[in-house]
């Protein structure tokens, strides 16, 4: 038995799931305190300024994380593989830094009664996002094998930021502190990221102008430039109705729909983890045999979407009983809302391993494709469904459209559509002779 329990805690995929649900529940104990200590008004500032945070996650990433480690990863010569993963990590960081500034100046014309609750916080998360640049550190060092440290590091910076966030609520602390708290969480978590690649590579240069090339760049940006489009596509259909009901409605009935998206979305963090886990071993797969990696593909989409089933099932029963022990007895009308929302996660599991089939077959335009047409999708069922049933309206366009851009438009390309029914009829062993078709 305490082998079994060994053997589980040394798992990647445990110890990453444990250390994405220990930051994401971090996230959710302040949101609940917020609602209780605060209310529904306050909940709303912090989410509408939370939702430009992730529009800068996608703009300042630029799709490079699992591209880089594909390329990277596929080099012979040791020199090229680091001057492209110095390339990408000069390209994030610059774009961090530019795309802040643009952000602090968005959001200062569009939203000044909320930036003068507190600027120089606001700014200063903005800024400080910039330090996820390092994520690419994480990336390379999860290929090579070396997690654990990383993850156990980022799970005490998020009890040191939870701990400081509860201390502050406690001694009658705004929105302001909170927001700073977090720009300093993206700080620490960024510096332990690259200490922990230089610590288990110090044979490796540090971080260095001279390991910067533009042609690596070019290249990089070439590649990466549908990913790049299509997760900031991605962000905009999937926080757009954040913006659209404070707009639309108000910040009340923002920091309600708010406290209902961080239950919903609590889950999420086991697709995007498991997928970056299994990654390296559908890319192996995937230049080994077709057919090996479909057969992979396959089995991890079916365990996906019976998680996803099964937490939607669970959540939609005890919706009610769920908002009034997160929120309280103010929240609990909001219970439809979430029996709605959460039936998308079932969409968003399945298209966490879409995506990166998409990179690993050379499609990703289709990805841009999708998430696009579910943007327009979901602006125009939102200026459609929320005037006449307010945030519930809300939630069925989000369900309509993840469920196109997650799943539904696989069947609008010819290439895709194949896949899928290649995938429908893979064996549960697959052969070795196929080899797999062009991309």
């Amino acid at each position: 038995m305490l082998k079994t329990i060994r053997k589980l805690l040394e798992a990647r995929a445990i110890i990453m799931l444990m250390e994405r649900f220990f930051r994401l529940g971090a996230g959710a104990v302040v949101t609940f305190m917020v609602a209780r200590m605060l209310g529904d008004e306050a909940l709303g500032v912090y989410g509408v300024v939370m939702v430009w945070a992730a529009f800068l996650t996608p703009l300042s990433s630029m799709g490079l994380n699992n591209l880089v480690q594909k390329m990277a990863s596929s080099q012979t010569d040791p020199l090229r593989a680091r001057t492209i993963l110095q390339s990408a990590l000069w390209l994030r960081l610059i774009a961090g830094l530019f795309f802040a500034v643009l952000m602090i100046l968005g959001f200062a014309v569009f939203y000044p009664h909320y930036f003068a609750i507190g600027p120089a916080a606001i700014s200063a998360l903005f800024i400080l996002q910039s330090f996820s640049a390092m994520m690419l550190c994480e990336y390379d060092q999860n290929y090579r094998g070396h997690f654990r440290a990383v993850a156990l590091s980022k799970v005490v910076v998020s009890i040191l930021t939870l701990t400081a966030r509860v201390v502050a609520l406690i001694f009658g602390a705004n929105v302001d502190t909170l927001l700073l708290v977090v720009g300093i969480e993206f700080l620490l978590t960024g510096a332990l990221q690259y200490y922990w690649h230089r610590r288990y590579a110090p044979q490796e240069p540090g971080l260095s102008l001279k390991y910067f090339s533009w042609q690596s760049s070019k290249e990089l940006l070439k590649r990466s430039s549908w990913l790049w489009l299509s997760g900031v596509v991605s962000v905009i259909y999937l926080k757009i109705d954040t913006i659209m009901i404070e707009q639309m409605i108000g910040i009340a009935a923002t920091g309600q729909y708010t406290a209902v998206a961080r239950l919903s979305e609590l889950w999420y963090v086991i697709p995007v983890t498991l997928a970056a886990r299994y990654y390296p071993d559908l890319l192996k797969a995937y230049n080994k045999n077709w057919e090996s990696y479909l057969c992979i593909l396959k089995k991890r989409s079916v365990q996906f979407f019976l998680m996803a089933f099964g937490i939607a099932i669970f959540m939609t029963l005890g919706a009610k009983w769920i908002m009034w022990l997160a929120y309280g007895e103010k929240f609990v009308p909001s219970a439809t809302v979430l029996q709605i929302h959460v039936w998308a996660g079932c969409f968003i599991f399945v298209r966490a391993l879409i995506s990166q089939h998409l990179i690993i077959t050379g499609n990703e335009p289709l990805s841009l494709l999708s998430h696009g047409v579910g943007a327009i999708l979901n602006v125009l069922l939102n200026l459609w469904l929320i005037p006449i049933y307010g945030i519930e309206g809300a939630a069925w366009a989000t369900l309509i459209s993840y469920a196109y851009a997650s799943f539904f438009f696989l069947f609008c390309s010819g290439k895709t559509r194949a896949h899928f029914w290649q995938l429908l009829k893979v064996k549960a062993v697959a052969p070795q002779p196929p080899v797999k078709p062009e991309s």
